[in-house]
């Protein structure tokens, strides 16, 4: 089996050990936010029109939609810590157009509808922008786009496959690091127009901003314990059950990404994957020129167990991926988000992808939990008789598709029929993950034979082939 150009150039240890001199464990864009506002816990009870459950991108988007669609509704938002602070306040800040993974992963599940979900996916990334400006949200948001890397021989040639026009440009070896340069480039596909980077804890405490000022009352410190129907007409709503009180809502939300559903349905339907991430300090003038970058795109590499990257707005590195682990009984613990082998396999990979950089040091180094589903994009539902909508499922491309999702609950809760509402995406269901021991078993002899496909030359064996026919695997 062959090696790939993070087995056959590692840099020195001394370089790996000195970049992690006085790194801080945590989430550089929580850590970069201005004091942010605090919001009180629920105490007691009230009613209202809308419910909505989890205070990330898709909980923060459907309450400041539903309060820009209906004014005089009455909007409550449940947080079980605060604002942001899980996958919304810990992802790369990759504001991706494609609402399915990646055009190849929707052609697969829904060929007949995926140039519509493509364009669908196209305007919910326009939108957004749009909304940025429009509500003067502070969340560093530049329209980059996001170059595909091949960083192995074979991967050239799939790049030279794609489809390309003027916002698709194919770039050679020398284009490539005529845009950034590093060793490991071989070729890349700019996609100019398809992806934005924003700050995502700026972009979550904006919308809290906005949410607020548009009447929205958000509560945290508030876990959610109970959802009850029980005994209650559809008139009569669903009570949200907190430590403190309860809100009885006509028509309710649910956010919860990553975490334990609610409904006993969606129990199976995710599991959490770890990411993790680096952030470097500041590049001076001499380390920014070294390596270019002057358009600042978003970065990913073509493998399997692959990287992504990109400037912040005061030219920090970030550097994330490969790692993706699960740990057994589909458990989130903060005790997962200190891996040292994988910030260390990250730091190696970070040095041999930018030689001229060593001697730079990370300020931040954390992880994050990823809602994975089996068909790796969200899924959506109704329960309850249509007093309750969810979404879940995002595997990592949350930041732009849960403003679309958002969008879909809406619909689905006022009971109207629209384009989002009948899309094949939309009202299917994805497999479930199978219960443990299965599960972990299954997963970690998938992540197994795709790390042997990156060192095959991509070759899928027959167990990957099989959970591609069965539309079943797991991808980091």
């Amino acid at each position: 089996m062959s090696s790939t150009i993070f087995d056959r150039a590692r840099p020195a240890a001394s370089i790996i050990g000195d970049s992690f001199v006085g790194t801080r464990q945590g989430s550089f864009w929580l850590d970069d936010l201005a004091p942010r506002a605090n919001h009180p816990p629920l105490s007691g009870s009230l009613s209202c029109d809308l419910a909505v459950v989890g205070g990330g991108y898709l909980g923060l988007w459907s309450a400041v939609l539903a309060k820009q669609q209906n004014p005089a509704a009455r909007v409550v938002l449940l947080e079980a810590r605060t604002v942001g602070w899980a996958a919304s306040g810990r992802n790369g800040g990759f504001c991706e157009a494609s609402l399915t993974h990646g055009e190849e992963n929707g052609r697969r599940r829904w060929p007949l509808e995926i140039d519509r979900l493509i364009e669908l996916g196209q305007k919910n990334l326009d939108d957004i922008e749009r909304a940025v400006a429009d509500l003067e949200l502070d969340c560093q948001f530049e329209r980059t786009g996001t170059i595909d890397l091949a960083i192995e021989e074979h991967q050239v040639q799939w790049l030279h496959e794609e489809s390309t026009d003027e916002n698709t440009v194919f770039l050679d070896a020398t284009a490539v690091q005529a845009e950034v340069a590093s060793p490991t480039y071989l070729a890349g596909v700019w996609h100019r127009r398809s992806s934005a980077l924003v700050h995502p804890g700026k972009l979550a405490a904006e919308l809290a901003r906005v949410a607020t000022n548009l009447g929205v009352e958000i509560f945290e410190h508030s876990l959610v314990q109970a959802l009850d129907t029980a005994g209650r007409s559809a008139a009569q709503g669903t009570r949200v059950v907190t430590a403190g009180g309860a809100v009885t809502a006509h028509k309710t939300v649910l956010a919860t990404n990553v975490f334990p559903s609610l409904l006993r349905r969606n129990k199976l339907a995710t599991v959490p994957v770890y990411d993790y991430v680096l952030m470097t300090e500041p590049l001076d003038a001499g380390q920014l020129a070294s390596i270019g970058w002057q358009h600042r795109q978003g970065l990913a590499d073509l493998a399997n167990h692959f990287h992504y990257y990109r400037l912040s707005a005061d030219n920090r590195i970030l550097f994330g991926g490969y790692d993706a682990v699960y740990h057994y009984g589909r458990r989130v613990r903060s005790a997962y988000e200190n891996r040292p082998e994988s910030f260390e396999k990250l730091a190696s990979h970070f040095f041999t992808t930018f030689p001229q950089l060593a001697g730079v040091r990370f300020s931040h180094k954390w992880a994050g939990a990823i809602d994975t589903s089996t068909r790796f994009c969200a899924f959506f539902g109704q329960a309850r008789g249509g007093r309750i909508s969810y979404a879940a499922g995002f595997t990592g491309l949350g930041v732009g598709a849960t403003h679309f999702a958002a969008r879909v609950v809406l619909d689905q809760l006022a009971g109207r029929t629209t384009e989002r509402t009948e899309l094949a995406m939309v009202r299917g269901r994805p497999l479930s993950f199978p219960p443990e021991p299965i599960a972990s078993a299954g997963i970690q002899a998938t992540r197994w034979a795709l790390n042997r496909a990156d060192h095959d030359r991509g070759k899928r064996n027959a167990l990957l082939k099989t959970l591609d026919a069965l539309g079943l695997g797991f991808d980091s």
